[in-house]
């Protein structure tokens, strides 16, 4: 079924809008992937607040192309979703998830972070990177990893002299 013009300006405006005000947009590519599959995906993305939309490459290459976006747009092939959110990391790590649950039933093609667009490659790679609270347990963990040998050294010397 064709799509009125006035619905397509429409979709634009509202590509437009996710584009602008989206920390990162993760371009996914669904192929195979059933409704219900789909429907699930939505409604957990919906609940960790990351967005999910599909729309026309056409209209989505033009919304991005107006966006201000440095570098070169990916290749977009098969069926375009996107995914955005306001944090910058947890669109790419949620699709990741979902990409390694569903045996390549959705893929990762390409986004854009920090203002320009990335490869598929690179997208992953962002999506690799640990959660906030994991950071700060790690950050915790370093710190505290000499002063603790410490600790065990001067116990040691203790047991020794007693």
């Amino acid at each position: 079924m064709a799509v009125t013009r006035k619905k397509k300006g429409e979709i634009f405006e509202k590509l437009k809008k996710i584009i602008g005000d989206s920390a990162s947009v993760v371009f996914i590519n669904f192929h195979s992937l059933p409704v219900s599959e789909s429907s699930k995906i939505r409604k957990e993305l919906r609940s960790k607040g990351v967005g999910y939309t599909v729309a026309k490459k056409t209209l989505t290459k033009k919304a991005l192309s107006e966006g201000g976006i440095a570098g070169t747009l990916p290749e977009m092939h098969g069926e375009l979703g996107i995914v955005y959110g306001k944090d910058q990391i947890d669109p790419a790590r949620e699709v990741y998830s979902f990409q390694k649950k569903l045996d390549k039933k959705i893929q990762i093609i390409g986004g854009v972070f920090e203002g320009r667009f990335m490869t598929q490659s690179e997208m992953i790679s962002v999506a690799q990177i640990p959660g906030l609270q994991t950071l700060h347990a790690q950050f915790v963990n370093l710190i505290n990893s000499p002063i603790q040998r410490l600790v065990v050294g001067l116990n040691a010397i203790a047991e020794k002299k007693a």
